[in-house]
């Protein structure tokens, strides 16, 4: 397998919104039980599900280039829907009384999103390394914290080579990804006092 290929499949496998469906019910389940999954769910179905219909109906009309929009002046509606529906998915899980750690899940998404769509519009962060990042921190909080930690860093390390190697960022922009995605999910998580 060349290097290329190993990056695009990394790249492809450990995308934003696959991360996005996957984590909640993953999260719910681990930290709840079944109950946790099934509004695990409810939030990946929002706040994954409708970005995602959102981008393949772009690229579906030629609109967007691919499923990571790697072309950033094409970024911002995608987004703004993103955000719309992390927003609809947290009023959802506040008013139907979702379990804390899910709510603070989808406050964090809700929170990077407001920090990374602006620098995005001048500068391409990087959305894949900001996710990946905030992914192991909340994974750090029903799992084992260090074992997490570490693989989830070694992931992080992966994916952002992958996005370097295929030219869609460079490594300030993975790290900053990685930094304020990290920032936003801690906070977050301490402001809900999630231990």
């Amino acid at each position: 397998m060349t290097a290329d290929l190993l990056a695009k499949r990394v790249t492809n496998l450990l995308a934003p919104q696959v991360l996005v469906i996957v984590m909640p019910p993953l999260v719910g389940l681990l930290a709840q039980g079944w109950a946790g999954a099934a509004w695990g769910l409810v939030a990946s179905a929002l706040c994954g599900g409708v970005p995602a219909a959102v981008i393949a109906l772009g690229v579906r009309s030629g609109r967007l280039d691919s499923h990571h929009i790697v072309d950033r002046a094409r970024r911002t509606g995608p987004l703004l829907a993103a955000a719309a529906a992390v927003l609809a998915a947290l009023a959802l899980l506040v008013v139907l009384g979702a379990p804390t750690l899910l709510v603070a899940t989808v406050t964090a998404m809700l929170v990077a999103l407001a920090v990374t769509v602006p620098i995005t519009l001048r500068w391409k962060i990087s959305f894949h390394a900001a996710v990946w990042a905030g992914t192991v921190v909340v994974l750090a909080h029903v799992l084992p914290a260090w074992p997490t930690a570490i693989a989830g860093a070694a992931v992080l390390a992966l994916v952002s080579w992958a996005r370097v190697r295929l030219t869609h960022h460079t490594w300030p922009q993975v790290v900053a990804g990685a930094v304020t995605g990290t920032l936003a999910t801690l906070l977050t998580l301490l402001a809900f006092g999630v231990e």
